[in-house]
């Protein structure tokens, strides 16, 4: 009798894609899992409802965190920068699961994309009620930048905002460990589905930040950049999340900068990029070009 042996190919594609859940889950264990810290307040300088904004600074700045993360642990080290520059700054927590409500640290972000775009659409509304004015400028990081697009995009706002700086966007998403690319060789033998679908229970806009998510294919049906709106994107060559970095260099327009062709020595990574000043500079720069300031390495 012949003897059968196991498919390696299909066998190797197997263990590849359990490796992947198995490493994706522990991750987003890690990111999402409850801290003994106090429930998190709105970083200094942020959220003063009585701020009116000057003829120096007309617009209100809105300050949007990146995935697992919080207002306040997103933005305390930028939020009283923008203030003491002059600027009525704001910020929310978008995008928290109902089932971690009760635990003392809640991460945001971890809903779907088009669901957290709701809440920043009622948040921009709030402000914009609050301080008279007739637009925001945004500031957002990671998740920061991919969510507000779909408010942007397809919840009228690009009518609210006049301009947008982006830290590490993911304009066409990430490859990050080989991630998407699994999930395309898997799609043959069934295995896709079961590796989304495991994410998602954990982290529900996990999977769409991934190239080619379905997510990510409806924002760029038209283009990268949002009409009306002025984009300045800053991407950092040693980011291990967005991957490649350059997926934050929008092909269509804006202002592209990668923070290692202005100061090459700065190694900030994806994180770290919220509590640089050199970043502080460009964030700055970019909210008012004509009155940009020399960035000091």
């Amino acid at each position: 009798m012949e003897e059968r042996r196991p498919n390696r190919s299909t066998g190797g594609i197997t263990a590849r894609v359990i490796a992947a859940i198995v490493t994706v889950l522990a991750a987003l264990l890690v990111l999402t899992a409850p801290a003994a810290a106090a429930p998190d307040p709105a970083p200094a300088g942020a959220n003063d409802f009585d701020c009116k904004p000057s003829a120096e600074h007309p617009r209100p700045v809105v300050l949007v965190h990146g995935l697992a993360a919080t207002q306040g642990a997103n933005w305390g080290f930028m939020s009283p920068r923008l203030k003491a520059a002059g600027y009525c700054v704001f910020s929310l927590t978008y995008g928290q699961d109902d089932r971690l409500d009760a635990f003392p640290y809640s991460p945001g972000g971890v809903i779907r994309m088009q669901e957290s775009s709701k809440q920043l659409k009622a948040f921009v509304a709030k402000v914009l009620a609050a301080t008279g004015a007739r637009e925001v400028d945004l500031v957002g990081h990671s998740e920061g930048t991919v969510m507000p697009r779909w408010y942007l995009e397809n919840r009228g706002g690009a009518r609210f905002v006049k301009r947008f700086v982006a830290l590490t966007p993911l304009w066409r998403g990430t490859e990050i460990g080989g991630t998407a690319f699994l999930r395309d060789v898997a799609a043959p033998y069934g295995l896709s589905a079961p590796l989304i679908d495991a994410v998602a229970q954990f982290c529900a806009s996990c999977p769409q930040f991934l190239r080619g998510s379905d997510y990510m294919n409806k924002l760029n049906r038209d283009g990268e950049r949002i009409k009306g709106v002025i984009h300045t994107n800053i991407a950092t060559a040693t980011d291990e999340l967005v991957v490649p970095y350059t997926s934050g260099l929008m092909n269509d327009g804006g202002t592209n900068i990668v923070l290692q062709d202005i100061c090459p020595a700065d190694l900030s990574e994806h994180a770290a990029v919220a509590a640089d000043p050199v970043v502080a500079q460009l964030i700055l720069n970019a909210l008012k070009p004509k009155t940009a300031q020399p960035v000091q390495c």
